[in-house]
């Protein structure tokens, strides 16, 4: 007797893209406190060719850091526990994290919002509803600022636009 598997629509397209593009090396590390937020965003990344590492809070995201030690971190601002910004200071207090980017990725659209987050070390910010054009651009300039080579720009976008048009 055999087991069947079924796969619905989503996992096979899932699964020919990934055997049609090779993964790149570089890991980012998705913190949001909402379920729905990290399967959509990781989903949409690792359409762009990315690895994903997620956390839920801010204590889990410094641990998950020191762990993982990502090329970027994508995190919320309101988050339980420990929010983005006291998060951002923990990472950036390690030495061997401190040169890693952090993007907020938030529902918080205020100038003071924007002036905290790049206070406590955020380099990118971006609201929700995410554009995940944008999102991809400021990964990929943050990737280059840092001197690592982002995924192909033009097979990542095609990708990004296939999942979520």
């Amino acid at each position: 007797m055999t087991d069947t598997v079924v796969l619905d629509e989503g996992t096979r397209y899932l699964n020919r893209i990934a055997e049609k593009e090779p993964a790149t090396n570089h890991l980012v590390l998705l913190v949001d406190d909402t379920a729905d937020n990290i399967v959509l965003i990781s989903i949409v990344l690792q359409q762009q060719g990315y690895r994903v590492v997620t956390a839920s809070n801010g204590e889990e995201a410094v641990r998950a850091a020191v762990l993982a030690q990502p090329d970027v971190i994508l995190m919320d601002i309101g988050m339980p526990q420990l929010d983005g910004f006291g998060a951002a200071r923990k990472i950036k207090e390690h030495e061997s994290l401190r040169a890693i980017p952090i993007i907020a990725i938030t529902a918080f659209n205020t100038d003071g919002f924007r002036r905290a987050a790049y206070d406590a070390g955020f380099e990118g910010y971006l609201t929700k509803p995410l554009d995940f054009d944008r999102l991809h651009e400021l990964i990929q300039g943050t990737l280059k600022e840092n001197g690592k080579n982002p995924p192909d720009e033009t097979s990542s976008l095609n990708k990004t636009s296939a999942l979520i048009g």
